[in-house]
């Protein structure tokens, strides 16, 4: 980012006879002038205009908004503080994701996401020009070495400076050995700026195509390189340094066995409420998913964990910690796509125990081909409290009640309505 806001002050050639101190200052003045504003203005305006929207719970008008306001303050920031829109899309992502609203745009936004990674590999393909490789292959051998072999090599060595395990350092060293979208809007700007050529570019191109190809062979490498260097005690113990362990911290085992049991809890209305409180009362850890702000916060401020977004986004019940949990609640009756939930539930954790709720008796089928284990209706619990009055009035002994309970429970619960 900082070289976004030095080159132009730097290269650019805006008819002024200013030094470059003072335009390279005057830039930095506009980007603290911005970055201000934005830590300072759009911390606070932009959670009270999605809290807003978030109260009229559509779903396309939240997109929606997210969108404007980071189009708005990219188009702004380079209108205003003249600086560049890649900055400013920047800082509204800055801002979206220090909000309680983040995980939920991030979701929401996965769509769009993906028509734009579409869009970026085909134009990355429309500006090769294969001729200009052909013609400096040692130009194209350089870059891919400084990409594939410098770069990964500098990040490994930061990594085991830091004392990170090794698996670790190998992982964020093959995460960096490829060219990003970043590096095509800083190759953008400089030959807008007259310091690359065309045929500098065009090697940019090719090497970021060629890294893209060859990032997914070198990521299922991993597990090969860290099992062999698990084989060799010496080079493991100079490679994998462990880090130093603060005795103050409680060990992991204490950690582990603190969250042993866990559990997701879909809706916090009165059942969620009363379901929480059990938890919490035998132990159990439950992470509350809620599309209601004002009651995430409420959730939170109450001591238990709480995410807030749409239960039906996988990326949702992972950040609510699916994967671990022994049990999955659903305490909302009527909840749409709540058989989508449990797929996705079961998808991330096969093992997890899926209690649903719902309102009536013929979408019991669905949700037990979905994967729920224990589905309560409305309808079948008041059918059966009715027999329970019904017979104790009567005179009837608790066996008798029992048996009766038992009955109809078989047969309202086991019988397919059409």
């Amino acid at each position: 980012m900082l070289a976004l806001v030095l080159l132009p002050a730097m290269f650019g050639n805006d008819g002024s006879d200013q030094p470059l101190w003072m335009a390279v200052a005057i830039t930095l003045l506009k980007v603290a002038a911005l970055v201000a504003f934005t830590a300072i203005v759009g911390a606070r305006v932009i959670p009270w205009i999605l809290d807003r929207v978030a109260l009229t719970r559509s779903r396309e008008l939240f997109t929606l908004t997210v969108l404007v306001i980071a189009l708005g303050i990219a188009v702004g920031s380079a209108r205003i503080f003249g600086v560049s829109m890649a900055l400013g899309a920047f800082l509204a992502g800055m801002v979206v994701g220090r909000s309680d609203y983040s995980l939920r745009a991030a979701s929401d936004a996965l769509p769009m996401r993906d028509a734009f990674a579409v869009l970026f590999f085909v134009s990355v393909g429309i500006l090769l020009d294969p001729a200009s490789v052909l013609d400096s292959p040692w130009l194209l051998a350089g870059s891919i070495a400084i990409v594939l072999i410098a770069n990964p090599i500098v990040a490994f060595v930061i990594m085991w400076m830091a004392r990170e395990p090794f698996r670790t350092g190998v992982m964020v060293a093959v995460a960096l050995a490829q060219i990003g979208e970043f590096s095509f809007i800083l190759a953008t700007l400089g030959r807008d700026l007259g310091l690359l050529t065309h045929q500098a570019t065009n090697m940019l191109v090719a090497t970021s195509i060629f890294s893209i190809v060859i990032n997914p062979v070198l990521f299922r490498a991993i597990d090969p390189i860290v099992q062999w260097i698990a084989g060799q005690p010496r080079l493991r113990g100079y490679l994998d340094r462990p880090r130093v362990i603060d005795s103050d911290a409680p060990p992991p085992e204490a950690r582990a066995a603190r969250h042993a049991h866990r559990a997701v809890l879909i809706g916090f209305g009165p059942t969620g409420k009363t379901v929480a409180r059990l938890l919490k009362e035998s132990g159990i850890e439950p992470t509350v998913v809620e599309l209601n702000i004002e009651t995430v916060r409420a959730v939170r401020e109450a001591g238990c964990d709480s995410v807030y977004g749409d239960a039906t986004r996988p990326e949702t019940l992972v950040e609510a910690g699916i994967a671990s949990a022994r049990s999955l609640i659903l305490t909302s009756a009527g909840m749409a796509n709540s058989t989508e939930v449990i797929r996705a539930a079961r998808e991330a954790n096969p093992g997890i125990r899926v209690l649903a709720r719902a309102m009536y008796l013929r979408e019991l089928p669905d949700l037990k081909r979905a994967g729920a284990d224990t589905v309560f209706t409305g309808e079948g619990e008041v059918a059966l409290a009715f027999v329970e009055d019904l017979l104790l009035n009567l005179g009837a002994t608790a066996e008798q009640i029992e048996r009766e309970r038992a009955r109809a429970h078989e047969e309202l619960f086991t019988a397919r309505p059409a």
